[in-house]
């Protein structure tokens, strides 16, 4: 049976059973959201103290995400996981017997409310990098917009299901619901047969594997540009989840079952945009769909905020879910795809520290506005601000420049290799090392001196990008021809990785340096190891 192309990814069993899984989880976990926002309404109805629902959800991502991706890339990600899935689980059911007993206060629900979050914080990253490892490189992009489908449809039926549980069994039927669904994640993940990467090198240290993520993010001109525009887009949009709520109940006059159905409204309009995307990529590249997306969720946010009548409301959440899809799904899959697998997950952890931060300051903002200048009119502000940050940031550029590196056409030379270890130093390499330098010196004609410092540019991100803790070029004094470019890495373990971490185009990168190189032989390459690593300098 020929699938439509959005749904082309679901041909492979392991993101399939995956899939599905989460598609229940998400289901839960969005009658829970349900659930409190609307316990909250009851327990103390103030636009800050609801919006402080979503602060206390969407805070631990933002404040774990890099630790949460770092531990994701040095253990095993299926264990860690199910691990993450459980603490879910445990947190959901407890909040359950404390509500249904009435136990429950306000700091209560956020409290607990909190502890769900870190447990969506250590698996976010996490969850996000399996996905290329579940399907082949040119279905990734489907597949991402595939799981934003998913979860759009998660959000479809879970604040319906949410709202009509509340209204018939109370909330915490809708929290004992959330944790028994992330039972079937947890099946699913061990039924998940990984093929875990052979390692030939020791697992990286906890705090070098976050050096190692925060390095690579600060040398990668697109992995930033990803981030602000992220960040800005989600600042704004996030005005929507803390005051939605109480714009139902009060604005409106609507009940729980209502609730439910706006956030519905918006999961058929991201369903609808999940299932345009493909169409659409062929009209316009991914930096332009966010801007677009962005004005499409302004103008949402504003309609949303002059509504009066439930059926404005509706098409206000129906062309919310439209931009918000159609946004966040592309500045995942341009984050997925701009960095390679060994840093993926902490990538992405740094990624979701810089959207989910927007995320809660534009809750927080949200809830402070509905207070101070009342919900319609933080509701269009919010909107405007969304509108008006995606034009301004659009000539950031998510995507990598189709143009060659230096020397496209010249011949591709060997990068240059490091000369043999002697065996004095072969004991000392094997354990743990001080810092290492690496040298590397080219001999160039003075008429090229402007392509190379242009090449030389250009290796100075794949240096830091690859792990290199500092990067230095000299130009000797007297003899103009003579360079000497440096990098230090932090041990010598940490030097065996950085071979395994170029990519494709950083060879390239590499090789069009090295091409403006004169001379019979390649540039020479040494390394030295600070073999007294405990004296001052």
């Amino acid at each position: 049976m020929h699938l439509p192309s959005a749904l082309t990814p679901l041909r492979h069993p392991a993101f399939r059973l995956l899939w599905l899984a989460n598609l229940c989880s998400n289901t839960g976990m969005w009658m829970q959201n349900t659930g409190a926002g609307w316990l909250m309404t009851s327990l103390a109805p103030s636009p800050l103290m609801v919006s402080m629902v979503q602060v206390a959800s969407l805070l631990p991502v933002f404040l774990l995400a890099l630790p949460a991706g770092a531990l994701a890339d040095i253990v095993d990600r299926r264990r860690f996981l199910i691990v993450a899935q459980a603490w879910i689980a445990a947190a959901g059911t407890l909040l359950a017997i404390l509500t249904w007993t009435g136990s429950l206060g306000p700091w209560g629900l956020l409290a607990l409310t909190f502890a769900i979050g870190i447990g969506t914080a250590m698996n976010s990253p996490a969850w996000q990098a399996t996905t290329p490892e579940t399907v082949p490189r040119h279905d990734l992009t489907g597949a991402i917009v595939l799981n934003g489908i998913g979860f759009n449809l998660a959000r479809t039926i879970g604040p319906a299901l949410g709202g009509f549980t509340v209204a018939a069994a109370g909330a915490e039927a809708t929290f004992a619901l959330n944790a028994l669904s992330f039972a079937a994640v947890i099946v699913a993940l061990v039924f998940w047969k990984r093929e875990a990467p052979r390692a030939t090198l020791p697992k990286e240290h906890f705090l070098s594997a976050i050096r190692a993520g925060l390095g690579y993010t600060r040398a990668s001109p697109v992995l930033r540009a990803i981030m602000l525009r992220g960040f800005v887009f989600f600042l704004f949009a996030a005005a929507l989840w803390g005051l939605l709520p109480l714009l139902v109940r009060q604005q409106l006059g609507l009940g729980p079952q209502w609730f439910g159905i706006m956030l519905a409204a918006m999961g058929v309009g991201a369903v609808a945009a999940g299932f345009l995307l493909p169409s659409l990529r062929s009209r316009l590249d991914r930096g332009a769909t966010v801007t677009v997306a962005m004005v499409v969720t302004g103008g949402a946010l504003i309609l949303l905020g002059q509504a009066q009548h439930w059926a404005v409301a509706m098409l206000a959440m129906l062309l919310y879910g439209v931009g918000w899809l159609a946004g966040a799904s592309t500045l995942q899959a341009s984050a997925q795809l701009s960095v390679p697998a060994w840093v993926r997950a902490r990538a992405l952890g740094i990624y979701q520290l810089s959207t989910f931060g927007g995320l809660t300051l534009g809750a927080g903002f949200g809830g402070w506005g509905g207070e101070a200048l009342g919900i319609g009119t933080a509701l269009g502000l919010s909107g405007l601000c969304c509108a008006a940050g995606g034009i301004l940031v659009r000539r950031y550029a998510i995507e990598a420049p189709p143009s060659e590196p230096t020397a496209e056409n010249a011949p591709a030379p060997a990068v240059p290799k490091p000369e043999p270890v002697s065996q004095s130093l072969a004991a000392l390499l094997a354990g743990d090392s001080g810092r290492v330098m690496e040298v590397v010196r080219y001999r160039i004609d003075p008429a090229n001196r402007a392509a190379f410092l242009a090449a030389m540019a250009q290796c100075r991100q794949v240096r830091l990008r690859s792990g290199a803790q500092g990067w230095r070029l000299y130009e000797d004094v007297a003899h103009p021809e003579h360079w000497v470019e440096f990098w230090l890495m932090e041990s010598w373990t940490e030097h065996l990785r950085e071979e395994g971490r170029l990519t494709e185009w950083d060879m390239k990168v590499l090789a069009g340096a090295a091409a403006l190189h004169r001379g019979s032989t390649p540039p020479r390459a040494s390394r030295y190891l600070n073999v007294m690593p405990g004296l001052p300098g």
